[in-house]
């Protein structure tokens, strides 16, 4: 479709190029953090643009690597941020994409080991998949500790609690070739305020790659399961009818042309368009999966579309 426009390739579109778009796609894939909201504060405009896509019966999803947090918070988010109309079947969390390759995929028999926050256990438990407790005691090292003996899986997420002794278990668990190894993502980090930055789930996934000799298997962006995801939960989904909005290049944007997918770059988030104009200009072809084929400075320049929409029904 970008091409039909003849503006594929990073190129900034606005007016009646973007209410081509939005008549031409059935399907929006939206990131959150950077695209939808900062933080809790909402992105002026996108509730508009989200809710107005909605009420067109446009097929709308989220789809984020953030595991920290249940599918039912994100609910309560949305709705506390002004985004009136979106239910808990909309959203993809790497977390609830994790349960479901866990639980549908492979099909675990036994517990799964995790390196991750509370939200991630809720989804697997939510999913029927056991998680090993950790009940050793605060002085316990990996000399000491026990260690659970069905142990099927270690799934790596963002843990803000992370140990060396969590770090250490996951690696004697993987000495287990039967043992499953997954990561939610691999983000290597994320921005946070004053120019300081969080060590994403990538980070802690290297560690234990390097510590374990093996490679984890990503379910979330820019893996494709995520899409297969929502293609088992919403049927006859045209990958040339969907649209991938995000904020980062390496994620997003290769997310969307992994799984064949227009794509949108929105300069609120991570990434940038000199970025992406770089990547375009490479003479690796692998960088040019990280170019969109549209870049906005928000989502809410999807609005003047709207109204033009609006005018021309009335």
């Amino acid at each position: 479709m970008a091409g039909a426009f003849g503006f594929k390739g990073c190129q900034k579109i606005r007016g009646a190029q973007i209410r081509g778009l939005l008549e031409a796609k059935d399907f929006f894939l939206f990131d959150c953090d950077g695209v939808i909201w900062h933080g809790e504060n909402a992105i002026t405009g996108a509730a508009k643009v989200v809710n107005a896509l909605i009420r067109r019966g446009k097929n709308v999803v989220f789809v984020t690597n953030n595991s920290t947090r249940p599918r039912e918070n994100y609910v309560s988010k949305f709705t506390r941020l002004g985004f009136t109309d979106v239910m808990l079947d909309q959203i993809f969390s790497s977390s609830y994409c994790s349960a479901l390759y866990l639980r549908d995929v492979v099909k675990v028999r036994g517990q799964v080991f995790v390196i991750g926050c509370e939200g991630l256990r809720m989804e697997l438990l939510e999913a029927g998949i056991p998680c090993v407790e950790e009940t050793d005691d605060t002085d316990a090292t990996i000399y000491n500790c026990a260690l659970a003996p069905d142990v099927k899986a270690v799934l790596v997420g963002h843990d803000d609690k992370l140990t060396f002794l969590k770090l250490a278990k996951a690696s004697c668990y993987l000495r287990d070739p039967e043992c499953l190894f997954l990561a939610t993502d691999n983000d290597p980090w994320h921005p946070l305020s004053g120019g300081r930055i969080l060590p994403g789930s990538g980070s802690l996934t290297a560690a234990l790659e390097v510590a374990s000799g093996r490679k984890a298997t990503v379910i979330g962006k820019p893996s494709r399961f995520m899409f297969e995801c929502i293609s088992s939960q919403f049927r006859g989904v045209d990958p040339g009818q969907c649209l991938m909005v995000g904020d980062r290049l390496e994620t997003d944007m290769l997310f969307g042309s992994n799984c064949g997918l227009d794509t949108m770059l929105t300069l609120t988030g991570v990434s940038q368009i000199e970025e992406a104009q770089e990547y375009r200009k490479s003479d690796l072809t692998t960088n040019h999966s990280y170019v969109p084929d549209y870049v906005v400075d928000t989502i809410a320049d999807f609005l003047p579309a709207f109204e033009e929409i609006e005018e021309q029904n009335d």
